[in-house]
């Protein structure tokens, strides 16, 4: 399976300006310079879908992006960790980020982007605990890749999944990407799609047993009349 289609459709202050429908949105998140609008354009093969800058944190409203000619969305988040904005700015970040993840019914899946590079960073185990908290379903997704060698980069890996592990009986899915050598493209999309299908089966047993249950029943007393 691959993406027949990206287009940009709205970028939205809040949750409820985010667009009516009834697909499955998938949502991409992490701290700034983390490289979520590299990943995007990989992801779309298109390397002018999200907005790159030089300036971390640019992204400042809920962005997105209609895929497969609308069968589902992928969203772009604004970062958490607002360290260089002023503290109105950085309260209503928090209103749309929380706003979003907590009351998007769309919202199929969060992708938390972690940084390779870095060792386990006490504001993304914290926002990591939050989402589970909360019961958000999401899977961490590790980038620049090629930043580093391989085995460092597997260390940092394991070292997040001890850290997790202190308080979590299991592990989130993990994909390992490179926006430069398009590293983990096809494993996220893969996933992407199985979701999809999963969420399409859902859809279509809930159909199937809502006209079972509209369905007349026989009047068995009228029967028994006309015998």
């Amino acid at each position: 399976m691959d993406i027949k289609n990206a287009k940009y459709e709205i970028s939205s202050p809040n949750v409820k300006g985010c667009p009516e429908t009834d697909v499955p949105e998938y949502a991409f998140i992490g701290r700034s310079n983390v490289g979520k609008s590299s990943l995007i354009n990989m992801l779309t093969k298109n390397k002018k879908m999200a907005k790159t800058s030089q300036t971390p944190g640019k992204t400042l409203l809920i962005n997105h992006f209609r895929m497969d000619n609308g069968e589902w969305y992928l969203v772009d988040l604004p970062g958490y960790g607002f360290a260089l904005r002023g503290k109105e700015m950085r309260d209503q970040l928090r209103k749309m980020i929380e706003g979003y993840i907590l009351h998007r019914r769309q919202l199929t899946q969060l992708f938390v982007l972690l940084d390779i590079r870095h060792d386990p960073q006490k504001i993304d185990m914290e926002f990591l605990n939050w989402l589970g908290e909360n019961s958000v379903p999401f899977a961490i997704v590790f980038t620049k890749a090629d930043k580093l060698s391989k085995a460092a980069g597997e260390r940092n890996v394991e070292a997040y999944k001890k850290e997790l592990l202190k308080t979590w009986e299991e592990l989130p899915p993990i994909f390992i990407t490179s926006s430069e050598k398009s590293q983990g493209r096809q494993e996220l999309i893969d996933y992407i799609y199985s979701i999809n299908k999963e969420v399409e089966e859902e859809k279509k047993e809930e159909a199937k047993q809502a006209n079972e249950t509209a369905a007349p029943t026989p009047n068995t007393e009228t029967a028994e009349e006309e015998q």
